[in-house]
């Protein structure tokens, strides 16, 4: 019987990740309201980053990124290109490198138990949040005639407002989802 290594386990899991990352990342509703659309990216990452762990978990999100960057349509209604970077939706792409970082470490240092990485992925989805309202309200102020400061409440209310409660659902449907799957996978890969 052939058997896989750790480290062949390991990049075996953070490609798995990773495409169900690319899978869910198009998947997207648009708001008529707001130029960043409702995804299914941030729970892919939630997922993953529960399961994997910090570093494996960031790992798999940044190889989506870059697949992403590269020219594959895995971004949000199947887009692509280092111009979706630059658009709107560019600081939640960044943030959600943050998020996975956060989540992924509160994930490590409490070995996986629920209430501490609930906190974990709230607090990182704020860090997300943050990053994408900042570079959400930059957008808006270019060529505009107002201020950056003045663009921040409007970013607020088109980037972040509409998706705390769908987030909030996304981590509790990741931790319930996750915990049976973190199980299973450190016990057949790590023999935890």
């Amino acid at each position: 019987m052939i058997t896989m290594n750790t480290k062949t386990k390991e990049l075996t899991l953070i490609g798995l990740m990773a495409a169900v990352i690319c899978i869910a990342g198009p998947l997207s509703l648009p708001l008529p309201f707001s130029p960043i659309p409702i995804s299914l990216t941030n729970l892919a990452v939630y997922f993953s980053v529960y399961t994997l762990g910090m570093k494996r978990g960031t790992v798999s999100y940044l190889v989506y990124l870059l697949i992403g960057v590269a020219g594959l349509p895995v971004f949000s209604a199947f887009t692509s290109g280092p111009a979706k970077l630059f658009g709107p939706t560019g600081g939640y792409l960044i943030g959600f490198l943050f998020m996975a970082l956060i989540c992924g470490y509160c994930v490590d240092r409490w070995n996986g138990q629920i209430i501490a990485s609930f906190i974990g992925m709230v607090a990182g989805t704020v860090v997300c949040y943050f990053l994408g309202t900042i570079w959400l309200a930059f957008q808006m102020s270019v060529g505009a005639d107002q201020s950056f400061t003045a663009a921040l409440p409007a970013a607020f209310a088109a980037g972040v407002l509409p998706f705390i409660v769908g987030d909030l659902v996304k981590i509790m449907f990741s931790l319930l989802i996750g915990a049976q799957v973190r199980v299973r996978v450190r016990r057949a890969v790590f023999n935890e």
